[in-house]
């Protein structure tokens, strides 16, 4: 059965065997998991990675079959799901086990997946899919937040806030617990206070920098610079991280020549790419000659020759970072 995000708080899950929580909102889901679906649950709960259930499928159902002579209900929460799981879903559907909750938390999940059709269709099971935040359902969710807590706070600072959360929904909720704990302090909460209590321009870091830079995207990158105070000290792992993904990017054209389409290079690519990072390695993939690519890997192995001699090195990196 399919379940609204904007619909959870009126469901009662309790009856579901098993709910699918799917897309890439990491942080709406793990706020439903905590305030909804977790919410008055008094039983066991265990949380497993979906490599570990591949790995000890009979086992696990087997404990779920031995503990269904006790009472007490369990919820199992598997994390990093994907399409891998359906057989040992249907397994535990199957087996009929009545004490035991599964909620799956997966990457995001296309029409033909036949995980998704599964509880889509099937009445004992939830589906709720999560879509990407924007800065206009970011804002809504704070206001509201702010409100409830009765913050005194101006609506160009919300603005900020909101910003500096980068589109995620679990950034923002941490920032505005920050922002509740100070305003018992505070009678006003300021642009400046934001600066001092905020910590997601350091989040931004080193791997988003060249990522971003690989992916051409020279707005975001100039941004980072800014937001960023990178030190001489910086520069080896900027150029060292830079040098990493530039190769890993070398590889992801080689399978390119075997395979057309870009999501099944980026699939096939092992060790696997964090789902997060796929959208920026896309753009990395589109925007580079194999040609551009190796020219550039030559360059930065010869620039952390020369940052190692130089004691103002930042300049050298920024030099690179800024140009093409």
């Amino acid at each position: 059965m399919i379940i609204k995000s904007f619909e959870v708080i009126k469901t009662k899950f309790s009856k579901y065997k098993s709910i699918l929580l799917y897309g890439l909102n990491k942080g709406f889901k793990e706020e439903v998991i905590k305030s909804n679906i977790s919410l008055g649950f008094t039983g066991e709960t265990l949380r497993y990675e979906e490599s570990e259930v591949l790995e000890n499928k009979e086992s696990i159902l087997e404990d779920f079959m031995n503990g269904s002579l006790f009472s007490e209900m369990k919820m199992i929460i598997i994390s990093r799901s994907s399409n891998k799981i359906l057989n040992f879903i249907e397994d535990f559907l199957e087996r009929d086990i009545s004490n035991v909750q599964i909620v799956i938390n997966s990457e995001n999940l296309d029409k033909r997946s036949k995980l998704r059709a599964l509880f889509e269709k099937d009445k004992e099971l939830a589906c709720i899919p999560f879509y990407e935040d924007n800065n206009q359902s970011l804002n809504i969710f704070a206001i509201k937040f702010i409100k409830e807590k009765n913050i005194k706070i101006s609506q160009e600072t919300i603005n900020l806030i909101v910003e500096r959360a980068r589109g995620d929904r679990g950034n923002l909720n941490n920032e505005l617990k920050k922002l509740e704990a100070l305003s018992l302090t505070r009678k006003k909460i300021s642009q400046e206070d934001v600066f001092n209590l905020t910590n997601l321009a350091e989040d931004y870091g080193i791997f988003e920098l060249v990522d971003n830079y690989l992916a051409k995207n020279k707005v975001k990158v100039s941004k980072i610079l800014n937001e960023n105070n990178f030190v001489n000290d910086d520069c080896i792992l900027i150029l060292r991280t830079l040098l990493n993904r530039s190769k890993r990017l070398l590889k992801l054209k080689n399978i390119q020549k075997e395979k057309n389409n870009i999501d099944e290079v980026i699939s096939s690519y092992k060790p696997s790419i964090f789902w997060k990072e796929k959208d920026l390695v896309k753009q990395q993939i589109k925007n580079w000659s194999e040609k551009e690519i190796r020219g550039k890997i030559y360059q930065i192995s010869n620039l952390e020759i020369l940052t190692k001699k130089n004691t103002s090195s930042v300049n050298i990196v920024s030099d690179l970072i800024s140009n093409y």
